[in-house]
């Protein structure tokens, strides 16, 4: 081949190549926090307001028997891997039970492997720490907040939702705004920038979860009808959500980039603050559930059925029409996947199930033939995990509770009272579909560690709400800090380089600039122990301490005149050199 011939071909190789990746789709995945099926207008909401939804809702392919996790991790987990959460060792909200297994691949991996620029926005929640965090996880542009919600623990000292610090790429930055306003800010950001490649963007907001603040403008319209606390501030967030929504659809129209996205909405779980209210009058509007029982972090229809409305008008998917399959956030990869054309063939064996053809035909048959759900140890966290405590298994309109309680929705939709007498063989059928499933999923329910040395985050800063406990929830919140509650727990940890470390105690993060209360300090790592006393004044306390490669605990103690001891609520660790 002559050096003509051989550019020639390079250049339709190229030309190829560019044309395909113009033709594949993007991909814009929002999902909000605690918002439930019944908190939008096109749902049926006589008081909530939210006309860009409701455009989306009516030129979309609308799941209505679309299923999640109960509460925020789970469904993060499943959304992101394809997988049920128990599998992926992020199945509660916190407890160092609320990242992935590090052999997990995520959705985002398998996009930018395949040549999609990968960005994510808003709320995380499956790790704050290397090797779980976003910018690890396949997400090439993160603009993230940590924890579970905006002033949670480890989320950055002080942030209130308003004019607050992010992490960047790894580094903080302060932002001006509202929470939910700079994360569309940031999405819209991130879609100029990518517009002339095949982008899959992120957008998970941490609204309307708790607390409920939003400016006066978007909450007011509602003071005078939702009376329950903090009623009008929940549904001000959705409304001031829909008001972004519409102004990123409006700048993908700018762009010329609607028809060929794939955009998508949906929920994590069920209402957080919109069911169930009570004025003090017998007549007041009391919340609306779409007919549905149940709420967040419970297993009844409420807790885990949300909306899931998908539009691409390249694709065909458009005219307001309605999907009535069963399907669950661990179908959304393959079904993304096969979608775009990206192959799932690095990603661990899928529990998901692509329901892509059913999108495109009406008649096509269900994908799925039943989902089950969990709230593995209950919603508090009361006991150990345990087969059937606090779960639900999907299959048509049949709902098996805690492996007992048998409800169809059709003849019971309040799921008050069990049919389980009378249906002996649907009880049985349903009971084998869970104890296969848990036979499954249970032996990856096993700690996950929190990288130490690890290049990409040195030094790193632990919080409590990762201690690994045996039952109950760490302290996760800085009310339960502020009060330096007496608890202590480890947290699982891999030592990834052989080295000196330095370990500094603080029961605050270096930000708020408050003083250690405490005499004494413990710490115990690869079975070794140092302590030290604690001066008036120091803002930490710091050990200096050789450590050998590999995975092992960490459990700190800082105790009172009493002798009583909580843990070290923020420890930091730092590899000094290698050895």
């Amino acid at each position: 081949m002559n050096q003509f011939t051989l550019k020639l071909a390079l250049l339709f190789a190229t030309t190829a190549l560019t044309l395909h990746a113009a033709d594949r789709p993007n991909v814009v995945l929002i999902m909000t926090d605690d918002q439930g099926y019944g908190d939008l207008s096109c749902h049926g909401n006589p008081v909530l307001k939210t006309p860009h939804l409701d455009k989306l809702h009516a030129e979309s392919i609308r799941l209505t028997d679309f299923h999640v996790s109960p509460f925020c991790t789970p469904t993060r987990a499943a959304l992101m891997t394809g997988r049920y959460p128990a599998r992926t060792g992020a199945y509660r909200t916190s407890s160092g039970r609320s990242m992935l297994h590090t052999d997990e691949r995520t959705i985002a991996s398998l996009f930018a492997e395949s040549g999609y620029a990968t960005g994510m926005v808003g709320k995380w929640h499956l790790g704050d720490n290397a090797p779980h965090r976003p910018q690890d996880r396949g997400f090439q542009d993160v603009v993230w907040h940590h924890a579970g919600g905006i002033g949670q623990a480890s989320d950055y000292y002080g942030n209130d939702y308003f004019d607050d610090t992010y992490e960047r790429n790894g580094k903080f930055e302060k932002f001006e705004g509202y929470c939910t306003d700079v994360f569309f800010a940031e999405s819209m950001r991130f879609v100029e920038e990518n517009k002339e490649k095949p982008f899959f963007l992120y957008l998970a907001t941490n609204a309307p979860h708790s607390p409920y603040r939003v400016a006066p403008k978007w909450s007011a319209p509602y003071k005078e009808t939702v009376k329950w606390k903090s009623g009008p501030e929940f549904y001000g967030m959705i409304a001031n959500f829909d008001h972004n929504v519409g102004l990123l659809r409006k700048r993908l129209d700018e762009l010329n980039l609607s028809d060929n996205t794939i955009f998508i909405f949906m929920t994590d779980n069920g209402t957080g603050k919109g069911s169930g209210g009570a004025g003090p009058g017998p007549d007041d509007f009391k919340g609306f559930n779409a007919g549905m029982r149940g709420v967040k972090s419970t297993v009844y229809e409420g807790g885990h059925r949300v909306p899931f409305f998908i539009h691409w008008p390249k694709g065909g998917l458009t005219g307001g029409r309605d999907m009535q399959h069963l399907a669950g956030h661990i179908d959304v990869v393959p079904t993304l996947a096969e979608l775009c054309g990206v192959s799932t063939a690095k990603a661990l064996e899928q529990d998901g199930i692509s329901f892509a053809t059913s999108l495109k035909d009406p008649d096509a048959p269900a994908t799925r033939d039943h989902f089950i759900t969990q709230l593995h140890g209950g919603a508090r966290f009361t006991q150990p995990e345990a087969p059937w405590f606090t779960s639900c298994v999907v299959k048509g309109r049949w709902r098996l509770l805690d492996g007992e309680k048998l409800t169809h929705l059709d003849q019971n939709p309040m799921q008050n009272r069990s049919s389980a007498d009378a249906h002996p063989e649907v009880v049985a059928e349903l009971r084998q579909l869970y104890e296969n499933w848990w036979e499954s999923v249970s032996p990856r329910m096993t700690p996950v560690s929190i990288d130490l040395g690890n290049p990409a985050e040195n030094p790193t800063m632990l919080s409590s709400q990762d201690w690994y406990l045996p039952v109950g929830n760490p302290p996760w919140h800085l009310g339960a800090i502020n009060s330096l509650v007496r608890e202590t727990g480890p947290w699982y940890v891999d030592v990834k380089q052989s080295g000196r470390y330095r370990i500094s105690l603080r029961q605050f993060p270096p930000e708020a600039d408050r003083n250690v209360s405490a005499v004494r300090a413990k710490l115990r790592i690869a079975e070794k122990e140092m302590t030290s006393d604690v001066n008036p004044g120091m803002k930490s306390v710091d050990f200096e301490i050789e450590l050998p490669a590999g995975k092992t605990k960490l459990e700190t103690w800082l105790y009172d005149e009493s002798d009583e001891a909580g843990g070290a609520y923020f420890t930091e660790v730092e590899l000094l050199r290698t050895s």
